[in-house]
């Protein structure tokens, strides 16, 4: 009920009197992997932060008190986080204490974790077996499916980021997800040009390809994240960006109002598609409202 109530007055707030609150929040809670991805540059930081839990702690209240009624955890591989005898099944906790409606986790798979206590949890799958393991590793593929199997969540799912070498594996990949009965849906975002990943980045024309043949398999009834109005958008970047819908504490602690990326001028090459979703929503686009309800409403 509290969800159902605090939908509508948020966008009230934001589309009608245009004030920024963010629906969502993201925190990085620690640096420490266990992989070394090719789009990825944490694992050469020399000094690796973990937060601790009174930091984290703060960072909740504040994103609460900022209007964040959902909170996702990341890193590095956030199920590597400890303080103490706290784990994260703590932060889990904590967050739903501070008054959040629903948790979320992003994780590469590699470690067993079947004893996550998150509402959701999102599996980082960048491709279908060998492209996967172009991208994080030999035999990371083989791992995650073997984790995803064992963990039993009612609210699996994983997300694939498009890049220029596992592009052509994407329809295999939902199909990976539609035919696996452990997979709730599948995300599909592009790679963003942070630097010295620039080569990831997949050109314009093969972006609009894959996005097409995505909206295809959603209208067949694939089990895809993203609407359709959210997907279009991301084909050309020119739209008005509500990145501010989620707000963001890195792992330095710093805060931002979006990812960050604006501050490194990559707005116009993003491929977080939330930030198409984003724009669909303030735009009262039906299928992203409730593809948002699907994903947000407490599970």
């Amino acid at each position: 009920m509290k969800q159902l109530i605090y939908f509508p007055l948020w966008f009230f707030k934001t589309r009608i009197l245009g004030k920024k609150i963010p629906l969502q929040s993201v925190i990085f809670i620690t640096d420490k992997c266990n992989l070394r991805c090719r789009h990825c540059c944490i694992y050469s930081t020399k000094n690796m932060i973990t937060k601790k839990y009174k930091q984290i702690k703060k960072e909740l209240e504040y994103c609460y008190n900022q209007g964040s009624r959902f909170v996702d955890f990341e890193g590095g591989e956030p199920t590597l986080w400890r303080d103490g005898e706290k784990n994260i099944n703590d932060l889990f906790n904590l967050a739903r204490e501070t008054g959040f409606f629903t948790t979320t986790v992003t994780t590469n798979g590699q470690n067993p974790f079947s004893n996550l206590k998150a509402d959701s949890i999102w599996v980082s799958v960048d491709g279908f077996e060998e492209f996967h393991d172009e991208v994080r590793g030999k035999h990371t593929f083989e791992r995650l499916v073997r984790n995803i199997n064992s963990a039993k969540h009612p609210h699996l799912s994983i997300n694939m980021v498009v890049n220029s070498l596992n592009y052509k594996s994407v329809e295999q990949t939902i199909e990976f997800a539609k035919n696996n009965p452990n997979i709730e849906m599948i995300s599909i975002n592009f790679h963003t040009p942070y630097k010295n990943t620039e080569y990831l980045f997949l050109d314009w024309d093969k972006r609009v390809e894959v996005i097409d043949k995505v909206i295809s398999l959603k209208r067949k009834g694939y089990p895809i994240m993203n609407s359709i109005s959210g997907l279009k958008r991301m084909k050309y970047m020119d739209f008005k960006k509500y990145c501010w819908i989620s707000n963001f504490i890195h792992i330095s602690g710093q805060k931002t109002v979006d990812c960050g990326g604006s501050l490194l001028g990559l707005c116009n090459k993003c491929g977080f598609s939330m930030s198409g979703e984003m724009h669909s929503l303030m735009n009262i686009n039906p299928d992203t409202i409730f593809a948002g309800l699907k994903l947000r409403l407490n599970k």
